[in-house]
């Protein structure tokens, strides 16, 4: 015999209320746990308070009258406590808003699926029990940087979908939207590395400096771990990391390919995984050669996101992709693997996604063999970097890796 949907909503909402209730108890004894302290209820308050919003919504499930004045009520109630806390020098509405999420259970439970109460509830105990990881986090998040991400948000979010999806800029082959839309998923992927390297590997050593810098800026790592070594002699390590920083490019570029045409992303994943395969293993090498010290590694803070940066990618995106197809219209195949060449000496991102997203009435191994060119030269451009910045010591090692990976990469885009 199966038991009657309304009983079983009913006993998930007295059960998730009643275990939330424990939960804010908990909380209470772990963090507040100072005599005298008035509460909010306590698990059978909440208990009840779920109960309540369960039974006032299955009275009236059209209008929702007395499920509104039960839940007035019960915001008076904490009104007259929370005057009574602040006179105490306490101004948190945290019981109240957890006493809110609870009140919803009941509604919840009926009108969505099993997922949207349990998430809810979830989430409830995770951000009772997170309160010294969040305090942590707020405290090393820099308010610059959250600024900058509302921006990006806003421009992705409100901005992008007005854009006309039509080509009507003069002698760019695509529409505003692709255009910013790349922007936007270049950004998030370099913005990704740089919050996991800041804010969950900001000390863990020059070797993972390395991976996830060069999952945003392979150069800019190079740059600073190149110098790190000049002021520190021949460090292995940093030379592991700095060779890593430029196996991690591969890989962003296959990803990178892979969102805009997956064809090219197919015939790029064979030579790209290979070699950045090829970086690890060397890089692999020279970790063991070595042991890490205790000397905090500089981290590459400079946030990818800015939308100074963001405008300039544009500008550069269009430019790239109106040389791209004034190279191909008037020198062909020959002079699209020189000015790939020649662009590997800048930022290859904008020429890449020039490559992956404009309508050129070329091979796809051709567009190919481009990018190979173009990260090839790239890759020449950090090893001299890296010779300059880390001197004949402590830039030796990593430049003539990165250079050979370099040629390499060449020589395989020239063969295809």
């Amino acid at each position: 015999m199966s038991l009657a949907p309304d009983l079983i909503h009913l006993v998930i909402t007295v059960a998730f209320s009643f275990l939330v209730g424990m939960e804010l108890k908990t909380y209470r004894q772990q963090y507040h746990a100072q005599k005298g302290n008035i509460y909010f209820g306590t698990a059978r308050t909440y208990t009840f308070i779920g109960l309540l919003g369960y039974i006032f919504y299955k009275i009236d499930t059209v209008h929702l009258m007395l499920y509104l004045a039960v839940l007035i009520v019960l915001s008076l109630l904490f009104l007259v406590l929370y005057m009574k806390k602040v006179e105490e020098g306490r101004s948190s509405i945290l019981p109240f808003v957890v006493m809110l999420s609870v009140y919803a259970f009941g509604p919840m439970t009926e009108r969505f699926p099993l997922w949207m109460p349990s998430l809810l509830f979830v989430l409830i105990i995770f951000l009772l029990n997170a309160k010294p990881s969040l305090q942590r986090l707020s405290g090393g998040i820099n308010t610059h940087e959250l600024e900058t991400l509302g921006k990006m948000v806003l421009l992705s979010a409100v901005i992008l979908p007005l854009l006309p999806r039509t080509n009507v800029i003069p002698y760019l082959p695509i529409s505003p939207f692709k255009l910013w839309l790349a922007v936007v998923v270049i950004s998030g992927i370099s913005y990704g590395g740089y919050l996991v390297q800041k804010y969950f590997f900001p000390s863990k050593g020059y070797f993972l400096t390395g991976i996830f810098g060069g999952t945003y800026s392979s150069t800019a790592t190079t740059v600073v771990l190149a110098r790190k070594a000049k002021n520190t002699g021949n460090r292995a390590v940093i030379t592991a990391g700095i060779i890593a920083a430029t196996s991690m490019m591969y890989i962003r570029l296959v990803i990178v390919a892979l969102v805009f045409n997956v064809q090219i992303a197919r015939a790029l994943a064979l030579p790209f995984f290979g070699l950045a395969l090829a970086g690890l293993i060397i890089a692999a090498f020279y970790l063991r050669l070595k042991k890490e010290s205790s000397v905090k590694p500089d981290f590459v803070d400079k946030n990818p996101l800015e939308l100074g940066t963001a405008f300039l990618f544009a500008f550069l995106f269009a430019l790239m992709m109106f040389l791209t197809d004034f190279v191909m219209q008037h020198y062909g195949n020959n002079g699209l693997r020189v000015l790939s060449f020649a662009v590997g000496f800048t930022d290859i991102d904008p020429f890449v996604l020039s490559l992956l997203t404009g309508k050129y009435s070329v091979a796809d191994t051709q567009l190919v063999s481009a990018i190979m060119i173009a990260a090839g030269s790239n890759n020449i451009l950090k090893s001299a970097y890296a010779l300059w910045f880390g001197g004949l010591k402590g830039g030796m090692h990593p430049a003539l890796w990165i250079a050979l990976l370099g040629v390499v990469t060449i020589g395989v885009g020239f063969w295809i």
